[in-house]
């Protein structure tokens, strides 16, 4: 448990704490040694003559304003890895808004590790980050107060999805995550769960979900997670890729290629963290979140190249390609949850869907593909707001061709291995209707943080859906 004060005094804080301030602070005492730290070019830190402080560490001016590269958090990743107290004071006197929201999502993320999993043998008595006093001046506490909250409870929602996604495949099964999300949902009275098992998703006509796991030992599942937080209004929708282990079917991935693919679940595990974060701020909205769960295995039932599949809404898809699998479970998804709420306010899908996206914008943006205009540029603020941004693709007509089929209404890839991400997208909007706005996500570049050749989930894009989301209820 992670607590957090505000403090306007240094005397209000706890001793022995880890003091990180800029060089400007006005805290900092007037001493021969602060003042030998402040003319440092780069990062001063000490752990003497700091005192009631466990340790002093000033960055470089620059960091609190650069709202683009994130490089106050990557400063603060190596201090934070080992923590030499529980307690650490921040200066955010001057910091940049954006900024601001990104450092308190990253230190309340503390209060998660790898080694919280258990599966590793660790030191029980490491330290741990427990307290955060967040320095301000008295006529920002009104003001930080309600951010503060907000960072806290989408911090504790990536949690959730980032411990979800690192568990290894053979652990977190379709069946697994939901029993996870029904153990976390009952601690808010306002979300309620459904699950649909093999045998309904069937009885349903999700075809496509049902042609993507009926070949794994660990049948498929859809859940939906309802939160209502007023009794009527638009409901707003969000579908998940939740591919608990991605072998590429028998369009068989190579080794190196399959390492990470516990993490194909990423896009479910986020609308559950989202899920969770919008009921422990009692947002006062109707939301729906899908989660569109199989394992995409071989076996003796696995779906084949040239599979025709039907989806819920009538559709017919050929399978040209196994390993193209999650447009194939969110396709179904989408259509699932338009039938359900017709009316609903929006639907924004969220996947590590391609590769090629990765190619394109790197590992931090996220692909935004949408035909809706109002929401791509509402989703592209909301970015902007909290650090978590998205770029725009093209999604239109010219895309047609990348999806046809000769044997059914669509095909799961461009044969001409051109413009992947965004025929992924071109596919899927075919399953939400036109009546009700869409964007999809391709998270695969951002799903994941990685440093020193490792990679683990990040909890994005939850951040810039309760960004979008606050936004959108104002």
């Amino acid at each position: 448990m992670m607590t957090c004060q505000l403090v306007n005094d240094l005397s209000h804080a706890r001793e022995e704490s880890h003091f990180i301030a800029p060089p400007s602070s006005r805290h900092l005492p007037d001493t021969a040694l602060i003042q030998e730290m402040r003319e440092q070019k780069g990062m001063s830190d000490t752990r003497f003559g700091c005192a009631p402080f466990a340790r002093l560490t000033l960055l470089p001016e620059v960091l609190w304003y650069d709202n683009l590269t994130g490089e106050l958090i990557n400063a603060l990743r190596p201090l934070l890895a080992s923590p030499v107290s529980e307690s650490i004071v921040i200066d955010v006197t001057t910091i940049d808004d954006t900024v601001l929201v990104q450092l308190l999502r990253f230190l309340f993320n503390q209060a998660h590790r790898l080694s919280d999993l258990q599966l590793k043998k660790s030191d029980e008595n490491a330290i741990r980050i427990r307290h955060i006093s967040v320095l301000c001046q008295p006529d920002q506490e009104d003001r930080l107060k309600p951010i503060v909250n907000q960072q806290r409870a989408i911090a504790n929602g990536m949690i959730a999805a980032r411990r979800l996604a690192d568990l290894p495949s053979d652990l977190c099964t379709p069946q697994f995550v939901v029993e996870d999300a029904q153990r976390l949902c009952a601690a808010f009275p306002a979300l309620r769960c459904e699950v649909l098992d093999e045998k309904a998703i069937v009885e349903q006509g999700l075809g496509l979900l049902n042609a993507v796991g009926k070949g794994a030992h660990c049948p498929p599942r859809l859940m939906a997670i309802h939160y209502d937080g007023v009794d009527e209004g638009p409901v707003r929708c969000y579908v998940g890729k939740g591919i608990t282990f991605d072998t590429g079917g028998l369009w068989l991935k190579e080794g190196a290629g399959m390492y990470t693919m516990k993490y194909d679940m990423c896009g479910a595990a986020n609308v559950l963290g989202l899920m969770l974060a919008a009921a422990e701020l009692q947002l006062p909205v109707r939301i729906m979140g899908v989660l569109a769960l199989a394992e995409n295995a071989i076996g003796p039932k696995a779906m084949q190249p040239g599979t025709v599949a039907r989806a819920c809404n009538g559709m017919t898809v050929e399978i040209n390609n196994t390993d193209a699998e999650g447009r194939l479970v969110l396709a179904d998804a989408m259509a699932w949850a338009s039938q359900r709420h017709p009316q609903a306010r929006f639907i924004i899908d969220m996947a590590t869907l391609t590769g090629a996206v990765v190619k394109a914008l790197g590992y931090e943006l996220s692909g935004l593909m949408t035909q809706d205009e109002p929401l791509r540029q509402a989703l592209t603020e909301a970015g902007k707001r909290c650090g978590d941004e998205v770029w725009s693709l093209p999604l239109d007509a010219r895309l047609r061709k990348q999806t046809d089929s000769a044997i059914a209404d669509l095909c799961n890839t461009p044969t001409n291995n051109a413009a992947i991400s965004a025929s992924a997208a071109w596919l899927l909007h075919h399953f939400c209707p036109a009546s009700i706005p869409w964007a999809h996500l391709d998270i695969s570049g951002t799903a994941l943080w990685r440093e020193q050749g490792r990679s683990v989930a990040s909890g994005r894009p939850v951040p810039l859906l309760i960004e979008h989301l606050l936004a959108d209820m104002a």
